[in-house]
């Protein structure tokens, strides 16, 4: 598979890729599972609710039993109050997270990385870099290469690129270890350096 090289400046050739990343046929089916699974292995967990005995209120019974023509009650906490606990209250320690084994997951990134490939949406350039860490140098360079919103997949992130990058909200800086499934689908073109095609074409053999 041939991915577009660019510069600085725009166009400036081809460089061949393994078709084992980049020449893979679409699984749909194994790409949905694979963004879903990260996703939901990315939440926290933290929401919680109070049932009838952990919310706040006052023992004491709202009037008396027999006499007043109303319903019984007993509580104020009661989940038919308002203001009362939650009948089945969500637990903080619920556990959201998919099992997806290491095959099929890297079997999913590069089912995502062909299907970008066969897009026209992956460009390569030999390095990125700013020379130093403010966010107009970036977003001047993003732009003198024709790009509006991108991912860019670096082989080594330095702090100058970190810190640059943070207020970019159309743009995304990762080093290759931790592209993920989400990021790939979710920009519209993604930059590797030559150094971060190689290192994925290592990690995938």
């Amino acid at each position: 598979m041939e991915l577009k090289l660019i510069n600085d400046k725009g166009a400036a050739g081809t460089i061949q890729a393994k078709d084992e990343i980049f020449g893979r046929d679409f699984n749909e089916s194994l790409v949905h599972q694979v963004v879903v699974a990260y996703q939901a292995n990315a939440r926290i967990g933290s929401r919680a609710q109070k049932d009838r005995g952990a919310v706040r209120h006052s023992t004491k019974k709202p009037w008396r039993q027999k006499g007043t023509g109303r319903a019984r009650a007993g509580m104020t906490s009661s989940p038919l109050w308002r203001g009362g606990g939650k009948i089945f209250p969500n637990s903080p320690d619920e556990n959201f997270s998919h099992k997806v084994n290491r095959k099929m997951y890297r079997a999913g990134i590069a089912s995502i990385l062909s299907q970008l490939a066969r897009e026209d949406r992956i460009r390569v350039v030999d390095t990125f870099k700013v020379e130093q860490p403010k966010t107009r140098l970036l977003a001047q360079k993003v732009k003198s290469m024709g790009f509006e919103e991108v991912l860019v997949v670096t082989d080594a992130v330095d702090e100058n690129l970190m810190l640059s990058s943070r207020n970019l909200a159309n743009v995304e800086v990762m080093d290759v270890k931790h592209a993920n499934p989400v990021a790939l689908v979710r920009y519209p073109t993604v930059l590797f350096t030559k150094g971060a095609v190689a290192k994925l074409e290592e990690m995938f053999k």
